[in-house]
């Protein structure tokens, strides 16, 4: 299975910064050593160009972005401090949701080692987001004529306010977001469906809304290509999460998202989004999970066209 990563694009930050940067390298290591990317498949994106942004993005805030004219409550609202590489970093991440995206359309699952920066909105980034990478990789696909229709499946912990902005007005593209519902960000956007959960729901309340909410947005997005934040900050041990969701329940919603796109015949690009775990260890664990889930049914679904 196809897997791109851009950890070796380092945004440079203070030492007692709260964003894990370090769980990408991890992620990547385990990633190898599990043997989910033959060789060859474990690969690194091209940085995003401005034509792709600016089918997501404002001209006015890409050029302030990329030229460092960010004034100070935009870099603080993006929670970075500005300079090149954090531009270049950003690129990357975007360039490999197309990556994946296009690698899926192929094969059926791949998958993106960062990504899932939900929420950059067309105008200004914000919560560790610069540019919004499922927006642009979609209309990407929609602009190369891969595919008319995309379904966004949000399952981090936090609400995809940038993309449901980015898109309000785009009947192609559904977004769904399965998130906390007094958490971050505390003025929510509206999304083609949205499922808010209380403060400390657990498993099953979780995987109940998860399920009712995935039946819904397959049958109204009638998608060709599904983009999947499979966020590790659901998780109880994570410090900005506020739920109580178990890692076995993480990696039951991986299997209902990745399983319910196989059986619909859905290409999906994984996205790995928020996970801001007690221990790293944790949060690197759940994006693995996802990552072995994806390459599990990539191996079943290879394994059908063969037969």
């Amino acid at each position: 299975m196809r897997v791109f990563y851009s950890d070796q694009f380092v945004l440079p930050l203070p030492d007692d910064h709260k964003f894990p940067m370090a769980k990408y390298s991890m992620l990547r290591e385990q990633v190898a050593d599990a043997g989910i990317a033959e060789d060859g498949e474990l690969r690194v994106p091209h940085a995003v160009t401005d034509g792709e942004i600016l089918r997501a993005h404002d001209a006015g805030y890409l050029r302030r972005v990329v030229n460092g004219e960010l004034d100070r409550k935009e870099v603080r609202r993006i929670g970075f401090p500005w300079s090149a590489r954090m531009v270049e970093r950003s690129r990357r991440a975007s360039g490999g949701t197309i990556g994946a995206c296009l690698a899926a359309l192929e094969e059926g699952f791949a998958a993106n080692l960062a990504g899932g920066t939900h929420h950059a909105f067309a105008s200004r980034g914000e919560g560790f987001c610069v540019f919004n990478d499922s927006a642009i990789a979609a209309r990407a696909m929609q602009a190369q004529g891969h595919v008319e229709r995309v379904v966004v499946i949000d399952t981090d912990v936090h609400q995809g306010n940038g993309t449901a902005a980015i898109l309000h007005a785009d009947p192609s593209i559904f977004t769904f977001s399965i998130h906390g519902e007094k958490n971050f960000p505390f003025n929510k956007e509206t999304s083609d469906l949205d499922v808010p959960l209380p403060d400390g729901a657990d498993d099953s309340t979780f995987l109940e809304a998860l399920e009712a909410g995935l039946e819904q947005a397959f049958d109204a997005a009638d998608a060709e290509l599904a983009i999947y934040l499979a966020g590790a900050d659901p998780f109880e041990g994570d410090r900005l999460g506020r739920l109580s969701v178990s890692k076995e329940a993480l990696a039951e919603r991986d299997r209902m998202v990745l399983g319910g796109c196989l059986e619909r015949g859905i290409p999906v690009a994984v996205t790995m989004a928020g996970g801001y775990a007690r221990e790293i260890s944790h949060t690197v664990d759940i994006h693995l999970r996802s990552i072995m889930m994806a390459s599990e049914l990539h191996e079943k679904r290879k394994g059908k066209s063969t037969e």
